[in-house]
């Protein structure tokens, strides 16, 4: 019986491999002992590719930086997002969204990145600090959406300023994935932390 082989990958899909590969090795690195002592020489040993394949990708350390926060974002969109267009109620649409968030973070073994990456470029008018900030403000806008839409509806009670509850939203799921990064109680304790910040009763 006759095999057929997969069709070959076209140049172009090689290199979109070899980025994404780069870039969440790069996501890892940075999650895990920060920018500064990023080392590209050892993102490229972990992603498999030499130091002149990342060069070839990326110009310099900044570039992998806006690419790991590019990266975070669109992932984080695909994967976790996609709860946000769901019908339904507001608050277990949030639980749903911690949950995602928890599970995420564990997949991707990136928890920390964009934490870390805010503070060392807290410049709002640097690259990288302007991009994380547009990335921070969108999820925010979201969960605010959400929350907004949960009090008018009954779901959520009220509470401190809708903005403030979002703001806390985002940095206490943060936290939780960061300091029980991992199987097997993140997720549990991810949408206790949410439940609690929205005022919503114990399951």
């Amino acid at each position: 019986m006759a095999t057929t082989n997969p069709p070959r990958r076209t140049q172009q899909e090689r290199r979109a491999a070899s980025r994404t590969a780069l870039v969440r090795a790069a996501a890892q690195g940075i999650a895990r002992t920060g920018y500064t002592r990023l080392s590209l020489e050892e993102v490229a040993r972990a992603a498999g590719y030499s130091r002149g394949a990342l060069y070839h990708q990326f110009a310099s350390k900044e570039e992998v930086a806006l690419a790991v926060v590019e990266w975070v974002d669109q992932t984080w969109d695909t994967e976790v997002g996609e709860v946000l267009g769901r019908g339904g109620d507001p608050a277990e649409l949030l639980l749903s969204l911690a949950a995602e968030h928890a599970r995420f973070c564990r997949r991707h073994d990136v928890a920390r990145v964009i934490q870390v990456l805010r503070i060392e470029f807290n410049d709002p008018e640097h690259p990288v600090g302007r991009a994380i900030a547009a990335t921070v403000a969108k999820t925010e806008a979201d969960l605010l959406r959400l929350i907004r839409a949960g009090r008018r509806a009954g779901s959520i009670p009220p509470g401190p300023p809708a903005t403030q509850t979002a703001q806390a939203l985002g940095h206490a799921l943060e936290a939780v994935s960061i300091g029980v990064a991992g199987a097997p109680h993140d997720v549990k304790l991810a949408v206790r932390a949410a439940r609690g910040i929205l005022g919503l009763s114990a399951a």
